[in-house]
């Protein structure tokens, strides 16, 4: 009868079999794919209600009302009425032209430009995609937009001066002293950007005979080479 009422061998077993906590999201068949993607776990979980580390909670109490009461006189006007604190537009515009919205993600001018550590300028690259895959190529420095400054150089292997993404480029433990190199400041990201080519104008008698302009390298782009 004790076990009956004190939870004797019955209520034990049932504590003994429990399942122990396993998360919601795991591995599906051993694919690699997890069962529920990261943006669904994010909603799952409600990070976006949980305060980040560092930030504090903004103080409601020092909201300032939307609506306020307002005293109205006359018998008849009902004494009192809620108003708006900021008044809706009188007019509102014919079109509706697209505007921007306010956004908490950084533009990408202000992203954190990283670089492995086993490159440093002078390193041996060896590019692994693009025009000049295979070749080796020295690394010389790295742009604003986070691309790698590469050279063959042009009279040794045929590559030029590029930019080039270090996902597409494994490092060697070679290297070169460069310190004695002094690069230019026009080799930046502008210097890489194509003009454009300006249409030719027809005129009378020459509507079949206009050629169209090819893109040429510049006498700046050959000196530097």
């Amino acid at each position: 009868m004790s076990g009956l009422f004190h939870g004797g061998p019955e209520m034990a077993s049932e504590t003994d079999t429990k399942k122990p906590h396993a998360s919601r999201n795991y591995e599906l068949g051993g694919s690699g794919v997890m069962r529920f993607s990261h943006s669904r776990m994010y909603k799952k979980r409600a990070t976006y209600k949980k305060a980040k580390a560092g930030q504090k909670k903004a103080d409601k109490s020092k909201t300032t009302p939307r609506m306020v009461k307002k005293d109205i006189g006359g018998e008849k006007n009902g004494g009192s009425r809620t108003i708006r604190v900021t008044r809706m537009p009188r007019f509102y515009p014919t079109e509706d032209r697209p505007r921007k919205l306010h956004s908490r993600k950084k533009p990408f001018s202000e992203h954190r430009r990283k670089l492995r550590p086993s490159i440093t300028p002078g390193t041996i690259l060896i590019l692994v995609a693009g025009k000049h895959k295979g070749k080796r190529v020295v690394f010389l420095k790295q742009l604003g937009t986070g691309l790698l400054l590469v050279t063959g150089p042009y009279h040794l292997n045929g590559c030029p001066l590029r930019r080039v993404n270090q996902i597409y480029a494994i490092a060697t433990k070679t290297k070169m002293d460069i310190s004695g190199v002094t690069l230019p400041e026009r080799l930046n990201d502008d210097y890489f950007k194509r003009q454009k080519l300006k249409k030719p104008k027809h005129t009378e008698g020459e509507i079949f005979d206009t050629k169209k302009e090819e893109y040429t390298v510049s006498d700046p782009a050959r000196k530097t080479e």
